[in-house]
């Protein structure tokens, strides 16, 4: 699983195993170590969550995704789920969940797991 932060936006983006775990367990997280201090990031199938919901405490990042949701993109050829949570007034934080494309570009990255980029037919 990889971790994109920018700003105020959170980009979850998983590979085929990764989503099939997921998909199976409910649940998935990582964790980078930083000397004495561990921040984890992980996400969680919810049956109370109504829409894609994060939350963040103790070092860690939870994603929070609504079971129907979360049944419907590890199923099917959905390739992302996103949402503008509103932290503050006038204040939010953008969410996106998505399954992780092979690079059209050169990488050094293991990409083996990766779902096939649609874009690689057109090259």
């Amino acid at each position: 699983m990889k971790l994109r932060i920018k700003g105020n936006s959170i980009r979850f983006r998983l590979t085929k195993s990764e989503v099939d775990y997921f998909g199976k367990e409910g649940y998935l997280e990582e964790k980078t170590e930083f000397g004495n201090n561990t921040f984890i990031y992980a996400m969680q199938k919810s049956t109370d969550a109504k829409i894609l919901a994060a939350e963040f405490s103790n070092n860690k990042v939870t994603l929070q995704i609504p079971s129907s949701l979360a049944e419907k993109w590890v199923s099917s050829n959905l390739v992302g789920l996103e949402n503008e949570m509103e932290i503050a007034p006038r204040k939010t934080l953008f969410l996106l969940l998505e399954k992780d494309f092979k690079c059209l570009d050169n990488t050094m990255e293991d990409q083996s797991d990766n779902y096939p980029n649609p874009l690689a037919e057109n090259k």
